[in-house]
């Protein structure tokens, strides 16, 4: 499966010349926890929720201080098309909760963990729910096989 096909909705971005009020805003909107940032389409960074609280807040940063201030620079990126096992290698391999999907160096998506854990539970409820009912309900007796 490629990692662009567990994808729930299109990248928030931000340009990194915006200020964090403006962060905050699209986060708030988009009902998301991170954005990430561009310069000129390309991706340069990703500034999270978290980010605004224990960066900008602490150095008791502006409402108009830029995002580039705040944002992490060093983000975990996979070509679109990349094996969605290539995006878990990521997340066992390194300690970051988002890979920023690229075309090129322009964003077109953003794998999380928490995405991948819904799956994941989905997937572990259906595969439970046969065995579940087996359990509750027991085994179906076996037909008498026919004869001629």
């Amino acid at each position: 499966m490629r990692a662009i096909d567990t994808l729930r909705k299109r990248p928030v971005t931000i340009e990194a010349r915006r200020t964090v009020t403006e962060a905050a805003e699209l986060m708030n909107r988009d009902a998301v926890g991170a954005l990430v940032v561009t310069e000129g389409g390309a991706t340069v960074g990703l500034v999270t929720d978290r980010d605004l609280v224990v960066r900008a807040m602490p150095r008791r940063m502006g409402a108009d201080a830029r995002v580039d201030a705040v944002m992490t620079t060093e983000v975990a990126t996979l070509p679109a098309d990349a094996d969605l096992r290539d995006a878990l290698a990521v997340f066992r391999n390194r300690p970051v909760r988002r890979v920023v999907l690229v075309d090129g160096e322009a964003p077109v998506g953003v794998v999380t963990v928490d995405d991948l854990l819904v799956d994941l539970v989905g997937d572990l409820a259906d595969l439970a729910r046969p065995v579940t009912g087996q359990v509750l309900f027991g085994h179906p007796e076996p037909g008498v096989p026919a004869t001629t």
